[in-house]
């Protein structure tokens, strides 16, 4: 039976508890220690059985501790001390806004366990890249949808295989607040979902400063399946992802517009956002009157794209039907035929087999597009270089920008004492942070070593109550429950892999052969034990497949005290694993981490890492603190790959890894060890921080798409139309464009330090002129087969017109050292015209 009308009860705070109620709906909690400590010492049992949800523990508490605690001095006085930290915090204003607004869209956020909006990397990369923003103090918002029941709760059967669950998250006890109207009622939007509308209605989860705004379709006015749009990430099939991504880009930008905000930069963190360009487009043609050319401008200058994977899987496609069904009327919108919406979509607009991409879609409106890695850069050119097919791979416009991860959220409590202690109270805002790193180097080997055995134990610990759960859970003996609690020793080697078992990540590759692991894991003298977790999605059943095998391994008699895997892999235990291992494993198949920011998580607590050269490894990997398995080949037989591999993991284990931790001085600390820990922290986190991360963004991306937005805006949008029309020109006149002559003084030798002076005749046709193009002289190293091996490019200025429509542009090319080096001449649009001389896709070679 159904209730006539629900209603809520809350508990009455106290007005000298008030602002416990401002700290638990501001997930800075999550990074900042003595929020949390605060709320802890309420009700310490009932903070952990919250799951560390402030908000849910503000409700559980019982109102006569409340009333209590308004009367403790010690209680209130160090309530003050953090209330006037978190509002100074706040209250600060952004230093750089000018009329600068940053939308970040992204279909996941990882920032607590008790926001489940997440999966895995990507999102928690988003959340890191919000608490970073915040701790800038960049004018940032964020766009992103809340989940009913977020991504699955993951259990294992009896046998080891994974199970799925989905409990539905209750919004009234999660740190997030309904975004209000000026008639006080929620804010909603609409979508178009074919001949359907979808109501959107926007709720706010604050992050620090930074407000993330999260779109739900679970509403009374939809359909039960419109509802379910928003239910699970990365759920139901093709037709529930596009409607996902038309709710997350599409919207994301109306909701914006309805709370009055309009973006100057919108960053699309990978393609699920893709949408919201068009939509872009679509409110400038009608706030704006703007043609579709002219607007596309304004966006394409505008936008930051950022592709995270070069697994298919991870790009996603709609069979161009289904997508017709859902945009179709939404091109006519746009003022264009579905078959150029569509083209925007593909590699090759010609290809009438080929789906649309979101990924493509993406690239061609962006003015700056980057890879998560310089590996990842360079694998995305050659992986979208067909799109602009006259562009050689290195030119293709996709750069590189290397994730980072949020190091005061994922230092350990210990390890955060000791950089308060030897970095100084501002390590984590610290504006030159290679100076401020510096001083790890006088942290005590000692202190490190003891801080990060603490961080071991608590990890044992909790990994012999999450065992005990899991067995009792599947019905197990009393003997083997008690056993559980006995296993694994807090002084042992430990060696941790944790992430989603995509089987590219090869989570099996550590028992490719188990009886040599044995030996290594069960010497008498030198033990070493491993923690397992992670997630395979719902439907990939090699994934599943994996985690069954290591499972039927871990329960043979001679791994049972050396192998445990960890059910349901989140924040809260990446965490603790983060924190207590002392090596980090990581051994996909290159290249197909894009970066895989879990290792710089180990990095800000001291652990080592042991990985392939792949990802952000490739760019960090040094001796000095860590190892590097392989040499960052790539082998087109992968059993061979595997063999390979899997031997130098076990060479690397029992040569170099478990004899360095076991090596100890007289007072048990293994001082190369720890050695390598603190090079590690003082080389690695300044570099692979999520600050500098955003500091990057900004400096490169952000404020120079900014700055467009302004130029082309201005004068009621008269630049943009400008730009459209020059657009329009170069597209239908550069079929003119050639080089009719090209000469140079260089003959056969040149000598180091004499120039070669290059003269270049460009035939640009009847309607282009030398300020719309950029002339280069492309010129480097040539390899055995006369292929340029690398290349520099230097723009050669214009110097006559010898004849009608032919243009005379001369520069020198300097000779700084020797070699055997070649020169071409390439003509572009103009660089100073366009951004990005590339995104046309209008190239001409001599």
């Amino acid at each position: 039976m159904k209730a006539k009308q629900e209603f809520k009860v809350i508990p009455r705070i106290p007005e000298r508890l008030q602002p416990l109620k401002r700290m638990a709906y501001n997930v800075m909690f999550s990074w900042h220690s003595e929020i949390r400590d605060i709320f802890q010492r309420i009700d310490p049992k009932l903070w952990e059985e919250s799951g560390h949800n402030p908000v849910l523990l503000m409700g559980l508490v019982d109102q006569k501790r409340l009333d209590e605690l308004s009367h403790d001095i010690g209680f209130t006085s160090q309530l003050d001390e953090v209330a006037h930290r978190f509002d100074v915090y706040v209250s600060a204003p952004a230093e750089s806004a000018r009329d600068t607004c940053i939308a970040y869209f992204s279909a996941e956020f990882g920032l607590t366990t008790c926001v489940p909006i997440y999966s895995g990397g990507l999102g928690i990369l988003s959340g890191d890249h919000l608490k970073s923003a915040s701790d800038i103090n960049i004018p940032l918002v964020a766009v992103g949808l809340l989940y009913q029941e977020g991504y699955f709760q993951q259990y294992l059967n009896n046998d080891g295989w994974q199970m799925e669950s989905y409990p539905a998250n209750s919004f009234d006890t999660m740190p997030v607040t309904q975004v209000l109207g000026a008639d006080g009622q929620q804010v909603k939007v609409r979508v178009g979902f074919k001949e359907r509308q979808a109501v959107v209605s926007v709720w706010k989860c604050q992050v620090g400063r930074v407000p993330l705004f999260l779109l739900d379709t679970d509403l009374d006015e939809n359909p039960p399946d419109i509802r379910a749009t928003t239910a699970q990430l990365y759920g139901g099939d093709r037709e529930m992802r596009i409607r996902q991504e038309i709710v997350l880009g599409i919207g994301g930008i109306r909701a914006l517009k309805a709370m009055g905000l309009t973006p100057t930069v919108v960053h699309m963190n990978e393609g699920h956002s893709a949408f919201s360009a068009l939509e872009r487009i679509n409110l400038l043609r009608k706030d704006h009157g703007l043609s579709f050319d002219a607007a596309r401008e304004v966006v394409r200058g505008s936008t930051v794209f950022t592709t995270h994977t070069p697994v298919p899987a991870g790009n996603d496609t709609f069979a161009p039907d289904l997508a017709r069904a859902y945009f179709d009327e939404y091109a006519r919108e746009l003022g264009v035929s579905w078959p150029v919406l569509l083209g925007y979509g593909r590699v090759n607009p010609r290809d009438d087999g080929e789906p649309f991409g979101v990924t493509p879609l993406s690239l061609r409106l962006s003015a700056h597009a980057n890879g998560v890695s310089k590996l990842h850069g360079l694998v995305s050119r050659h992986m979208w270089q067909g799109i602009w097919p006259k562009t050689p791979v290195e030119d293709t416009p996709i750069d590189s920008l290397t994730n980072g991860i949020h190091v005061s959220s994922w230092a350990s409590r210990e390890i955060s004492r000791l950089f308060t202690r030897y970095l100084g109270q501002d390590w984590k805002d610290d504006p030159d942070p290679s100076r401020i790193w510096e001083f790890v180097s006088q942290i005590p080997l000692s202190e490190l070593w003891r801080a990060h055995c603490h961080c071991r134990e608590r990890l044992v610990a909790f990994a012999r109550r999450a065992l005990f759960r899991q067995l009792k859970r599947q019905g197990q003996p009393a003997d083997v429950l008690q056993r559980s609690m006995e296993l694994f020793g807090p002084d042992t080697l430990t060696i941790g892999f944790a992430r989603r078992f995509a089987t590219y990540k090869r989570a099996t590759l550590l028992f490719s052969d188990p009886d040599r692991l044995d030996r290594i894991l069960n010497n008498p003298e030198k033990p070493v034990q491993i923690i397992i977790a992670g997630k395979a999605h719902p439907q990939d059943n090699e994934g599943k497949a994996f985690i069954k095998q290591i499972i039927h391994y871990s329960r043979e008699e001679r791994f049972n005290n050396r192998i445990i895997f960890i059910e349901n892999y989140n924040i809260r235990l990446a965490s603790l694993l983060t924190a207590g291992c002392d090596v980090w494993l990581n051994n996909p198949r290159r290249p197909l981490e894009a970066c895989g920011t879990s290792g710089m998580k180990a990095v800000a607590n001291g652990v080592l890492n042991l990985s392939v050269l792949d990802g952000w490894w490739d760019e960090g990997y040094s001796p000095k603190y860590g190892w590097a398995i392989g040499s960052g080949e790539v082998e087109p037989n992968q059993e061979l790959q595997d063999m390979t591999e899997s031997q130098a993991l076990y060479n690397l284990l029992e040569r170099q890894v478990v004899p360095s931790f076991y090596t100890r001085t007289a007072d048990g600390i293994p001082v190369v060890w720890c050695e390598m820990m603190r090079s590690s922290i003082k080389e690695l986190v300044p570099r692979f921080s999520s600050h500098r991360m955003v500091k990057d963004y900004y400096d490169r991306f952000y404020r120079q798409s900014s700055d467009r937005y302004s130029v082309l805006t201005a004068n009621n949008f008269a630049p943009a139309a400008e730009q459209a029309a020059w657009c329009s020109k170069l597209m239908t006149s550069w079929n003119e464009v050639s080089v009719t002559d090209l000469q140079s003084d260089c003959g056969d030798t040149k000598t180091v330090g004499e120039n070669v002076c290059l003269e270049a005749r460009v035939r640009l046709g009847g309607n282009l002129r030398p300020e719309d193009v950029t002339v280069e002289a492309y010129f480097g190293t040539m390899d055995h087969q006369g292929e340029f091996a690398n290349r520099e490019t230097m723009i050669l200025a214009p110097s006559g017109q010898p004849e009608p429509d032919v243009y005379v542009f001369r520069g020198q090319i300097p000779c700084e050292r020797p070699g055997r080096f070649g020169y071409t001449v390439r003509v572009t649009p103009s660089r100073d015209k366009l951004g990005n001389p590339f995104v046309l896709g209008l190239v001409t070679w001599a």
